[in-house]
């Protein structure tokens, strides 16, 4: 048994439950998200192989913006389930086991924040473009609803792994097992 699914222990059942079933979603995604990498190359190819020989095609380019767009939002909830986001390693590194416990709590609490700051903006924008028809400045003038609503998706999802990451460094912080 890891440190940390022994300092799980520690919480309540339902909070239990709601950490395994966050990362649970987040390996979804993040196993998801790595493949869209493959639809984004190919996309790119085509778009090359296009401007070589042929004519170039209006929509390649766009399009592989909303595949990377999907890649980095789908993918976050997986990157804070492995530990993989930007912290500063050379001051954290040297911290006691609490005091980095107490450090993620403070920065889960400020990433909930702005998690749910930009799902209501992104739950904004998606409804505008929705009634109002939105689409593209573009040539190719794609409608915006669908990415935007990928876009939510991600955001939603890296919140609930955020909140799960919130209840995983409570338990590291309540037990005394190192992370």
């Amino acid at each position: 048994m890891t440190d940390v699914a022994s300092n799980l222990d520690r919480l309540p059942g339902p909070i239990r439950g709601f950490v395994r079933f966050a990362d649970a979603i987040a390996w979804v995604s993040g196993l998801f998200s790595m493949y869209l990498i493959f639809g984004m190359i190919g996309i790119l190819a085509y778009a090359s192989i296009m401007k070589v020989f042929f004519l170039p095609s209006l929509w390649t380019v766009e399009m592989a913006q909303f595949f990377m767009v999907a890649y980095f939002t789908l993918g976050g909830a997986y990157t804070l389930k492995e530990g993989e986001h930007v912290r500063m390693d050379l001051i954290y590194s040297g911290l006691a086991v609490r005091t980095k416990a107490r450090t993620d709590l403070f920065t889960s609490v400020v990433l909930i924040g702005f998690l749910v700051m930009m799902l209501i903006g992104g739950i904004s924008s998606l409804t505008y473009a929705i009634q109002y028809g939105e689409k593209s400045f573009s040539s190719w003038a794609p409608i915006m609803w669908p990415i935007k609503l990928v876009l939510n998706i991600g955001i939603a999802l890296t919140l609930i792994q955020a909140v799960a990451l919130f209840f995983k460094d409570w338990a590291s912080l309540k037990g005394d097992a190192p992370r």
